[in-house]
């Protein structure tokens, strides 16, 4: 029924590729499989065929086939404000799921507008305790068809041109909240003892933050090593699983994350990750096993933690394996959707989360 009312819509109103993008983006891919789903507002890799918001207001007047009303999946602000419009004074027979990531209180208005959702995924145990009408922890999973090992991570290296052997980079927003300064400074303890690595920073700075980078590229060059960690700049999404399969290491250095996607990808793709406290990053790292989680802001546990495991290639593949494995039996894509799908199953039901 060409017409019909699709049975979840999600909605993505954000101009840029985020984080909560990449993650709305790969449940919508998995989604399919199960409901009729739409993706509204802006395109995202997995969904280029977007519904407007006023296309998607007008499908909605009426329930889906079977349904007693569309479930509309919001991640942000505007989202929610938009569809509690739509539900509230246009009296539209949908329901509103929010996912809530933050570790921490929300501020007013976001804490009024999630009072008024019909249920609250928390991607966290930690992030569930900040919020009203939770329905369900699921964590963020990861696309394992996608991140996965390379059969040679020395020619996976090598084939991005890059100098050195091996790699060890951080991916994400060049801003201080993210920690890359921590990267860096750590960077400059690491690479004197480790002759054959290369860092590498993945992400752009926004014109805010120009400043900040511009003091991380004079720290490396006081240090002279300006040609040994390498900024390669924001890459096109598509490119991105090559270059963490390429890793011997991933460092994951924030202040404050509200989940963390990278190390997920990271472990994914075979390689382990040396993280700060924050997220989720002490739920799927086992120290030792998969990698470390260090304190923030402690450049000398970071620096140690990052000489460990790359003390030999032997201790790093040990390493890679595991990480694979917890990926692939605890953070995949497929748990992610399946839980999603459960708290939509049990709203159709009718039940109510207070």
């Amino acid at each position: 029924m060409p017409n019909a009312a699709p049975e979840v819509l999600v909605t993505n109103f954000h101009r840029r590729f985020t984080g909560v993008s990449a993650t709305a983006d790969a449940v919508l891919c998995g989604m399919h499989r199960y409901f009729s789903t739409r993706l509204v507002g802006r395109p995202l890799p997995s969904a280029p065929q977007v519904l407007s918001l006023h296309s998607a207001l007008l499908l909605s007047r009426r329930p889906p086939p079977n349904r007693p009303f569309s479930i509309w999946h919001v991640r942000r602000n505007l989202e929610m404000a938009i569809v509690i419009f739509a539900r509230d004074h246009l009296r539209l027979p949908i329901r509103i799921v929010f996912t809530s990531a933050a570790q921490r209180r929300h501020s007013r208005v976001p804490r009024e507008l999630i009072s008024r959702m019909d249920a609250v995924v928390a991607t966290t145990a930690q992030a569930a305790s900040y919020v009203p009408h939770l329905a369900s922890v699921v964590p963020h999973g990861v696309d394992t068809t996608r991140f996965y090992p390379a059969p040679d991570r020395s020619i996976a290296w090598k084939n991005l041109g890059l100098p050195g052997s091996s790699g060890i980079g951080i991916v994400g927003r060049i801003r201080h909240e993210k920690g890359t300064d921590c990267f860096v400074e750590a960077m400059c303890r690491v690479l004197t003892q480790r002759p054959d690595f290369t860092g590498v920073i993945v992400g752009r700075a926004m014109p805010s933050d120009a400043s900040f980078e511009q003091q991380l590229k004079r720290r490396l060059e006081m240090a002279e090593l300006k040609n040994r960690v390498l900024f390669l700049g924001e890459q096109p999404r598509d490119r991105l699983p090559e270059i963490m399969r390429s890793l011997s290491l991933l460092v994951a250095s924030p202040r404050y994350e509200g989940y963390g996607m990278t190390p997920l990808e990271a472990m994914a793709s075979g390689v382990p990750v040396v993280a700060t406290d924050t997220g989720v990053y002490r739920q799927i790292i086992d120290d030792g096993k998969n990698g470390y989680v260090v304190s923030i802001d402690d450049i000398d546990g970071l620096t140690n933690a990052i000489l460990q495991v790359t003390r030999d290639t032997d201790q790093m593949h040990r390493m890679g394996i595991y990480a694979r494995d917890v990926a692939t039996s605890r953070l995949s894509i497929d748990t992610e959707v399946l839980g999603y799908a459960d708290v939509y199953e049990r709203l159709w039901k009718g039940e109510v989360f207070p």
